[in-house]
C-alpha cells in the first residue's frame, strides 16, 4: 500500500492508503483541493524513499508555490516533467512524447517503487478525441503498474463532457470525487470514494478541510 500522505484518508482506506500498483483518479472543480491531495501523496513517497515523478502542464515554480501554500515542504522535491522549469519539457500537443518520458523515467528507477502524479488528463481529453485517449491512458497505466508504480491523476470537473469522465473512470482502480455542497448559506466541501480496489463500496460523503498544516476528514450526516 502507498500512504496518501493524509492520515485521516489513510484510515478511511484501511489505515494503509492507496493499493500498490494501482491508478487513482481524483475528480473535482478547480480550486477545491485536488492538487493538495497530489502534493501530499508525493511528499509521503519522498519521505518513504519512493521514486516520485510529477508530470504537469504548469510551470514548476507555480506548483512549488502551491505546495508551500498547503504546508508541503519543498526541501525535497520530485522529478519533474513540466511545461517550464524542468529538464524534460511537457508539450500537451505531443501525447506520445509525454507517455514515453513518463515510462522511461519510471523504468530508469525500477529498483524502487514509483509514485507518479499528473494533472494532464483533462487537457489531453480536450485536445484529443475520447477513443484514442482511452487507449492511450489504458496502455500508459498498464505499463506503469508493471514498473511497481502507483499513479495519481487529476481531472477537472466541467472541463470535459460527463460521459467522457465516466468512460475514463473505468480504467482507474480508484476514483475519488470532490464537490461543493450548499447547505443554507454555507458551502461545504465534500468528497466520496466512488470506488477503490480492494474495498467494498463506500456510498457516503465526507466533509473535509484543507489548511496550511494538512487535510482533515470528517463524517457528513447528510
Amino acid at each position: 500500500m502507498a500512504s496518501t500522505g493524509v492520515p485521516s484518508l489513510d484510515s478511511l482506506l484501511g489505515n494503509d492508503g492507496y493499493p500498490d500498483r494501482s491508478a487513482i483518479l481524483v475528480v473535482g472543480a478547480p480550486g477545491i483541493g485536488k492538487e493538495a491531495l497530489g502534493y501530499w501523496f508525493i511528499r509521503s513517497g519522498l519521505i518513504q524513499g519512493d521514486y516520485c515523478l510529477y508530470a504537469t502542464h504548469r510551470p514548476v515554480s507555480d506548483v512549488l508555490r502551491d505546495m508551500k501554500g498547503v504546508g508541503v515542504s519543498t526541501e525535497r522535491v520530485p522529478e519533474w516533467i513540466s511545461s517550464a522549469g524542468s529538464s524534460t519539457r511537457l508539450d500537451l500537443r505531443d501525447a506520445a512524447s509525454i507517455s514515453f518520458n513518463i515510462k522511461q523515467a519510471a523504468h530508469q528507477n525500477k529498483h524502487r517503487r514509483a509514485r507518479v502524479a499528473t494533472d494532464i488528463l483533462s487537457p489531453l481529453l480536450v485536445l484529443n478525441s475520447l477513443e484514442p485517449m482511452y487507449n492511450y491512458w489504458s496502455q500508459l497505466l498498464s505499463d506503469l503498474k508493471q514498473q511497481d508504480a502507483v499513479i495519481f491523476a487529476l481531472a477537472e470537473d466541467g472541463m470535459n463532457a460527463p460521459n467522457v469522465l465516466t468512460t475514463m473512470e473505468q480504467i482507474f482502480d480508484g476514483v475519488i470525487e470532490m464537490k461543493l455542497y450548499e447547505e443554507g448559506l454555507s458551502i461545504i466541501p465534500l468528497f466520496r470514494i466512488k470506488k477503490m480496489l480492494g474495498l467494498p463500496p463506500l456510498h457516503g460523503y465526507f466533509r473535509f478541510s484543507i489548511t496550511s498544516t494538512g487535510m482533515e476528514v470528517m463524517a457528513h450526516a447528510k
